[in-house]
């Protein structure tokens, strides 16, 4: 088995790959062997680009973040969600608003002030036109300051230059940021999802901050295109199984994800309804043709 990882290592797509073959070891539901290959590059196009190629194999997959989604409406990737074979939908993930824990600054309006007060900052994400981007940019807007957006393509390289203080902040999804914000390196002002973590129930929503309807990433599961009927059937029981594994909650609840299982054809209209709200998000700030 050929398991695609489109971005580097650490990152919340690399992490729930690994997750998902460990549980797919331990549980014995795949006898043969999974290589897991990052193929990071072009915000997800070198590692679905690589996927595509492989059209009816039955014996490659690759797991999905907003990326999936964005790169297509704004590059020439040869490819979009669309070409795909959709297993399905296993959560969505939400970010985090981080500094670091030196920064001087303890919560959101604060940040916005010294935001206004520096006339311009720097705020890093993973993906150059992606729901990092989207977020921060709506983020920006509302709340009234100036923002240059610093794209990376891997998480890593993110959390350096925010640490060297290249970058005044980013947003980074819960799992790759956790031990550093508990180890208090870091510092999170916002978390963008609906409800409070479980886990760090004094960081504000964005919804408690007056932000609505923020968008967040879909971690689901795909095969190359026209892969065989009875391998996507396959992968389909066997991930339900997967998600109702100890394991699988426990990755969940760690993680800060929430679950959100769409199988197949569901998963797909998910991906229909999910491009037209990004696509119609770009238009408006003007990062896509109108």
């Amino acid at each position: 088995m050929d398991w695609t990882v489109a971005f580097g290592p650490g990152g919340g797509n690399d992490i729930m790959a690994r997750t998902l073959v460990d549980i797919l070891k331990k549980q014995k539901l795949y006898p043969k062997n999974i290589a897991v290959e990052n193929r990071e590059g072009g915000s997800g196009t070198t590692g679905w680009g690589y996927l595509k190629k492989k059209k009816g194999d039955g014996y490659a997959i690759s797991t999905t973040s907003g990326s999936f989604i964005t790169t297509p409406l704004e590059s020439k990737t040869g490819f979009t969600y669309r070409d795909f074979t959709h297993v399905g939908l296993l959560a969505s993930d939400a970010l985090f608003f981080i500094v670091t824990a030196d920064s001087g600054v303890t919560s959101w309006a604060q940040w916005v002030e010294k935001a206004k007060q520096k006339g311009s900052v720097s705020v890093g994400g993973i993906g150059e036109v992606n729901v990092d981007f989207i977020v921060l940019d709506i983020l920006a807007e509302k709340a009234g300051f100036e923002l240059e957006y610093v794209p990376f393509d891997e998480q890593g390289q993110l959390l350096t230059a925010l640490t060297s203080k290249s970058l005044d902040g980013a947003v980074s999804n819960p799992a790759e940021v956790t031990g550093q914000i508990d180890g208090k390196a870091l510092k999170a002002l916002m978390f963008t999802g609906a409800k409070p973590l479980t886990k760090y129930p004094d960081i504000p929503t964005a919804e408690s901050l007056g932000f609505k309807d923020l968008p967040t990433m879909p971690r689901g599961l795909i095969l190359p295109p026209d892969a065989p009927k009875e391998a996507t059937d396959w992968w389909i029981a066997t991930m339900k199984t997967v998600a109702a594994t100890p394991e699988w909650k426990e990755y969940i609840e760690k993680n800060s994800l929430t679950e959100d299982l769409r199988w197949g054809e569901d998963f797909t209209n998910y991906l229909n309804d999910t491009n037209t709200q990004f696509e119609t998000i770009l238009k408006e700030r003007g990062k896509l043709p109108g």
